[in-house]
């Protein structure tokens, strides 16, 4: 009872007081609050002074050292590569960010999940994207599946149309303007995606272009240099905390303050519910700039009538013109030295200075503005006593007098197996400068002789055979690009002849209208890479849009030629080896004198082609393809073998003469018909089983030889290990 007496009294006793018991808690609760504020303000400002990029800024050469708001944390730069330009570009743009004391990472966009991490990019980060548009426009494929999965959240109804909503960024395209239909088909793509997800563009989407004859600046390089500048002061804005930085050229009037607030992210504000339109985004496919453009012309809230669309349309026009001037002007002064040089007509030089460094370097004499000659490594062999190449299995060349040239770097296509890895121009036409071809020649020569005159002296090098290399005899004009794009390649080969050396012209059955006015060569090549229309695309990879007709039609120009001429067809494992009745076709259609069938030939890897030895044919499988080929087609038979280069020759029965192959050529002989032709006047012709002459019997298919040449030196030492084990 006691015990219950005290609780009582004690419970009465805080039921009077109750109100001081208030007091005293809410004190408590005050004063507890009070502390709680005071720590988080304190700890909010030794976090400031922990990042110097916040409180130290370098904006116009002045160093300030002040607590402000972070309004760009870092820069973030995807790049999606696939020979390793957007690498580079990359790289350079980190290179200049960290310049501006601002937090900068380079990432491959391979290496990056969209799904996980993008998100967290929202907020104070800038997110650049160096993109490069690949075949048929598709992405390279490091960035592959950033693009899929991109595209399919910004077209899934299960994504909130503002999903990366506060995400910044800008895009800067790679691409090649003579493929119209796919020009910078993805980096458009990314900034179109991103925006549909209301991400907030900082810059117009910008494009760099590889067609010199096109791009804005002269080069791509040019063109990155120029945007890059832009992006620069853009970037130096944002830290000081503008939305959109004064250009010093305000449209109309109106900025009145080179802080004056960007419409950019009203337009997101306004314009969420705008987003489901895709088809409309895509159609007009504008930039937020042009969208600030079009708001201005109609007013922000404003509902537009269809009378008045003409209007705003004219509008945004004139001031994308007015942008695109304003950029030229800017570009230009940045990127004089770097832009391709102009003659007085405003063509460019075909060889930037980019590409010359980079051919350079691979070992090419350049000359005038868009030719070049190189050193075979057969005629190098061909000095030390050793074999020649196919060419002089084949038809009898003399390789170590064969000088390696052509005068267009540029080509119409961009085979997966191009041994140049890509490196010279394309085009679908000629519109660049163009030198003399008595120019072209003189310098090729001598350039020739210069590499000829490096091999005096060196060990295992015949003095014979260095004397006669000073005086080329054969011209093989398929070192890179297509020889027949040169509008003066009639003259070219004319002087060719005049100097009495030979012309093997390859082309790539681009241009049968070409192929036709072509005049006499001595062999003219045509490639047959694909004899379908699928796997020529997917093979040589064609500019031209109607390029299935034009390779065709180029077969038919072919068979109306009288001189010698050739299909060259390179075998690729797993991609043209099964289509032995369309090869069958093209065979009867062109008619050629002879078909050359060789493996392709393993460059090593290449960022521009995904070949690798596994699509290198055996050449038992070579020869097994041969003699299948050749039982569809009656009028050829198996000729020649050159194991050494995994190559074989079909022929046409007409060069079996007397039951002897004469798929030789005599050169003297060939002269001779050239130079009386021009005498007549044209009036003289001549076909190319006058000038064919005896094939040696080492060279033939199924010889115990096997196409190497009897006096070659290493053949001998070869042959004489063989006899001496009995084998």
């Amino acid at each position: 009872m006691d015990t219950w007496s005290f609780f009582s009294t004690c419970l009465v006793s805080l039921w009077l007081h109750r109100l001081y018991v208030y007091s005293a808690v809410a004190f408590g609760i005050s004063i507890w609050i009070i502390i709680q504020f005071s720590t988080s303000k304190h700890q909010k400002k030794n976090s400031a002074e922990h990042f110097p990029f916040v409180t130290e800024g370098v904006f116009n050469g002045c160093a300030t050292l002040q607590a402000k708001e972070v309004y760009v944390a870092g820069v973030k730069i995807f790049y999606g590569s696939q020979t390793g330009t957007a690498k580079r570009f990359a790289r350079a743009l980190a290179e200049a960010v960290i310049s501006l004391n601002v937090p900068v990472e380079v990432i491959s966009i391979g290496d990056y999940d969209p799904d996980d991490c993008l998100l967290e990019e929202v907020g104070t980060n800038i997110c650049v994207f160096l993109v490069a548009t690949y075949t048929d426009g598709q992405p390279t494929e490091s960035a592959a599946w950033f693009c899929r999965w991109l595209e399919e959240a910004a077209n899934d109804f299960r994504f909130e149309k503002t999903y990366l909503k506060g995400l910044r960024y800008a895009v800067f395209g790679l691409g090649n303007s003579v493929y119209v239909d796919h020009y910078n088909t993805v980096g458009r793509n990314i900034d179109r995606w991103l925006w549909m997800l209301s991400a907030s563009r900082i810059m117009t989407c910008a494009e760099g272009d590889c067609n010199v004859a096109q791009s804005k600046h002269g080069t791509i390089e040019a063109d990155f240099e120029a945007w890059k500048a832009k992006f620069l002061s853009r970037l130096q804005a944002l830290c000081r905390g503008e939305k959109k930085p004064c250009s010093g050229k305000c449209k109309k009037g109106r900025c009145k303050s080179p802080g004056k607030q960007s419409k950019e992210s009203s337009d997101h504000e306004h314009g969420a519910s705008e987003y489901e339109n895709t088809e409309a985004e895509a159609l007009f496919d504008t930039s937020s700039e042009a969208e600030a453009d079009a708001e201005e012309a109609g007013g922000t809230n404003s509902v537009v009538d269809v009378e008045d669309l003409g209007n705003i349309m004219r509008h945004m026009k004139q001031a994308k013109r007015e942008r695109e001037l304003e950029e030229g002007d800017v570009g230009m002064s940045l990127t004089r030295e770097n832009a391709g040089r102009k003659e007085e007509g405003g063509k460019r030089e075909m060889i930037t200075p980019a590409l010359r460094e980079a051919l350079t370097k691979q070992g090419y004499k350049l000359i005038g503005s868009h030719s070049g000659v190189k050193l075979c490594r057969w005629t190098k062999s061909m000095l030390r006593g050793r074999g020649g190449c196919y060419k002089h299995t084949f038809y009898g060349i003399e390789s170590h007098r064969c000088m390696e040239a052509t005068p267009s770097l540029a080509c119409a296509n961009k085979c997966v197996f191009c041994w140049r890895h890509h490196t010279n121009p394309v085009g679908t036409e000629w519109r660049w400068k163009m030198d003399q071809p008595e120019m072209i020649l003189q310098q090729a020569i001598e350039n020739h002789q210069n590499m000829i005159k490096q091999f005096k002296g060196v060990a295992g090098v015949q003095a014979a055979r260095f004397e006669e290399a000073m005086t080329a005899k054969h011209c093989a004009l398929s070192l890179v690009g297509e020889p027949i794009m040169y509008p003066e390649i009639n003259r070219f080969v004319r002087l060719l002849h005049q100097h009495s050396i030979s012309t093997f012209l390859v082309t790539n059955a681009q241009f049968p209208d070409e192929i036709r006015n072509l005049e006499p060569v001595t062999q003219l090549y045509v490639s047959v890479d694909a004899s379908t229309k699928e796997s020529l695309k997917r093979i040589d990879r064609p500019l031209f849009k109607d390029f299935w007709q034009r390779f065709l039609d180029s077969l038919k120009a072919l068979s109306e030629k009288q001189q010698r001429t050739v299909y060259r067809l390179t075998l690729v494992k797993a991609w043209n080896v099964d289509e032995l009745k369309a090869y069958a076709d093209l065979i009867s259609l062109g008619k050629p004198d002879f078909i050359e069938v060789k493996g392709v030939t393993y460059c090593g890897k290449s960022s521009a082609s995904n070949l690798t030895m596994a699509n290198v044919p055996w050449h038992e499988e070579v020869v097994h393809f041969v003699q299948e080929l050749a039982n569809l087609i009656p009028h050829y038979e198996i000729a020649c073998e050159h194991e050494h280069s995994n190559c074989l020759l079909i022929a046409h029965k007409k060069f079996k003469i007397n039951g002897e192959w004469c798929t030789w050529i005599n050169y003297d002989r060939f002269q001779e018909l050239v130079r009386a032709q021009e005498q007549s006047g044209g009036s003289q012709t001549f076909t190319g089983a006058d000038y064919a002459a005896r094939t040696p019997h080492w060279a033939l298919f199924g010889s115990r030889e096997r196409g190497f040449d009897p006096l070659d030196v290493k053949y001998q030492r070869k042959n004489k290990a063989r006899d001496i084990s009995g084998c």
